[in-house]
């Protein structure tokens, strides 16, 4: 039987730590930092790890995005109001990937963009789409693939994501998915207005970089779970290279263990009741999430 990491990934997912995870799915992080280039292209399930985040490292992170946004105009930035743990949250889908170095110098993309572009590997996500009901589930190491039954409760509770700034990652051939790759993007470096070719940071958008570095340093110390988000996003703030984590394999990782009877229970629950609520032709004007979750009540939802 083929493991969960095997090649064949037909519904590929992702553990991440939060609040990595939901500013993925909400369309805040545009960069997937990794020390390892992505095995894929097309739809990424994005699951949260079972850490719970500080307070101080959401403020970090926030700051951060705030900053970085920012710098092209953008200064409305809505957060999640909650960053749910242990469970599956939404997907998007990974155009290409590309050194850092490269994405630090392309110019067609905007400057907040490139300021997340520290780490050796840099996923480029696009069409962030969340889950109304975000629901429990284990997570495993490096990207897996779903599970057939939750895969199918789970699609049908997708909605779009109205990003705060959309942006398109330029394919070299657009007859090729994986034609953005490593060594595909010039890395000369972009044009800009004033005086050097570097991005010109304030002093507080360079004390944000340093909490948010800071906050990354702290989690992945605190807790060190191998083949995880936060420490590919702790070389994302700070040295680009591979963890300790990401060269040996750990026989301690025990992410989200829920067990396999209630994943069975919750997505059945979820896919029958789902496909009777997206069968029936809706009455109501009002929050489509109230109707849904009103729908779903055999999930535990956050």
């Amino acid at each position: 039987m083929k493991g969960r990491n095997s090649g064949n990934l037909s519904n590929p997912c992702l553990t991440m730590h939060q609040p990595w995870a939901s500013l993925l799915v909400y369309g805040i992080k545009r960069i997937e930092g990794r020390s390892w280039s992505a095995p894929l292209r097309g739809r990424l399930w994005i699951h949260a790890a079972n850490k719970v985040p500080e307070d101080s490292t959401i403020k970090a992170m926030e700051d951060f995005y705030r900053e970085v946004y920012a710098l092209d105009g953008i200064t409305d930035l809505k957060f999640p109001e909650h960053y749910p743990v242990s469970r599956l949250l939404g997907c998007v889908e990974v155009v290409g990937c590309v050194h850092g170095d490269e994405l630090k110098s392309w110019d067609k993309v905007p400057e907040g963009v490139r300021l997340e572009a520290q780490t050796d590997f840099c996923w480029l996500c696009e069409q962030p789409q969340k889950l109304l009901i975000p629901f429990e589930m284990r997570g495993y190491q490096r990207v897996y693939n779903l599970e057939k039954k939750i895969f199918e409760a789970a699609v049908r509770g997708l909605i779009h994501v109205k990003c705060p700034l959309p942006v398109k990652f330029q394919l070299p051939d657009p007859r090729d998915p994986f034609s953005l790759k490593p060594g595909s993007v010039s890395s000369r470096s972009p044009e800009t207005k004033g005086s050097g070719s570097e991005v010109e940071k304030s002093s507080k958008l360079d004390a944000v970089i340093a909490g948010a570095r800071a906050a990354a340093t702290q989690f992945s110390k605190k807790y060190q779970d191998p083949q995880t988000s936060i420490h590919d996003n702790t070389s994302n703030f700070g040295k680009a290279g591979k963890s300790r984590t990401d060269e040996a394999q750990s026989t301690n990782f025990r992410q989200d263990e829920v067990p396999r009877a209630n994943i069975e229970e919750q997505t059945s629950s979820y896919h029958t009741q789902s496909k009777a609520l997206f069968t029936q032709p809706q009455q109501q004007n009002g929050a489509p999430s109230k109707i849904f979750a009103a729908a779903l009540k055999g999930l535990r939802p956050t």
